[in-house]
């Protein structure tokens, strides 16, 4: 009888495995993409809950205007210069700087500079499959 109970006792006390340990990423391990012909985005952070990624943006570039109904964001500049239109406003953002866009918010990010932009943009949750088109009125 006793191997019967100690079984299960051994059984809770087998050791669960352990997360991942945290790594470093960059541009390097993130899994790539090109967006609008000729810019790049890196997939820094992947996770149902959280996207981080980092975008280079040519100059002239930008995105087509949307609304995400779910995801909140924030666009951080590395270097360069971001002009984000947010619901009819205009706003530029500089290097050290960074702007959050609420659910629901209509946007257009843009480099209206000759020089690259580098930016973060986190999305929560994802905004992947939660982008809808919102064109000026």
């Amino acid at each position: 009888m006793a191997p019967t109970i100690l079984y299960p006792l051994l059984l809770a006390a087998a050791p669960v495995s352990a997360p991942a340990m945290p790594a470093p990423v960059d541009r390097a391990s993130g899994e790539h993409y090109v967006w609008g012909d000729v810019n790049d985005g890196w997939h820094l952070v992947k996770r149902p809950d959280l996207s981080v990624i980092e975008e280079q943006i040519a100059p002239g570039a930008r995105e087509v205007r949307h609304l995400h109904a779910k995801a909140r964001q924030f666009f951080y500049v590395l270097s360069g210069m971001l002009t984000m239109e947010a619901d009819g406003r205009v706003v530029t953002v500089t290097a050290g700087q960074g702007i959050e866009i609420p659910p629901g918010t209509p946007h257009q990010a843009r480099n209206d500079s000759t020089a690259p932009l580098v930016i973060l943009v986190t999305s929560a949750p994802p905004s992947h499959g939660d982008r809808v088109a919102a064109p000026l009125p």
